[in-house]
């Protein structure tokens, strides 16, 4: 069954800023290796390391304990982001995804006269797990 999405949470540095958010896209990955070797007609690979990311897409607000605050000292220093289907508690059906020691290289401002000021941040690296106790 497909779930709707309708109460996720964010949390970055173990701040929450799900009220700010409007998407979140986390990746899980791994580098691909290649193991082909001599006599195989077909390409072959193996898992290296892994290359995780999230990507939040945010309303900039400028308040203490809001967007700006938050990720102004993140810049160029690795934290922690979770995201959840749901503002449950972690379980077998609302997993904890958590990038752990992942990195903010930019925080960019896209101003637009008469548009709400937005960003789109990307954490990449960091430890993957999903919580789901």
């Amino acid at each position: 069954m497909a779930t709707v999405l309708s109460n996720p949470t964010v949390t970055v540095n173990s701040v929450a800023l799900t009220t700010f958010c409007t998407s979140a896209t986390l990746n899980r990955a791994f580098a691909a290796l290649s193991d082909t070797a001599f006599g195989q007609d077909y390409e072959s690979s193996v898992a290296g390391l892994q290359t995780n990311s999230v990507t939040l897409d945010l309303f900039m607000t400028y308040g203490a304990s809001e967007v700006y605050a938050t990720l102004k000292d993140l810049v160029g220093t690795k934290t922690t982001v979770i995201v959840k289907p749901t503002s449950a508690a972690d379980s077998a059906t609302n997993p904890g995804f958590t990038l752990t020691g992942t990195f903010l290289e930019a925080l960019p401002h896209n101003f637009a006269m008469g548009e709400l000021v937005q960003t789109s941040i990307t954490f990449t690296g960091g430890e993957y797990t999903a919580d789901i106790t």
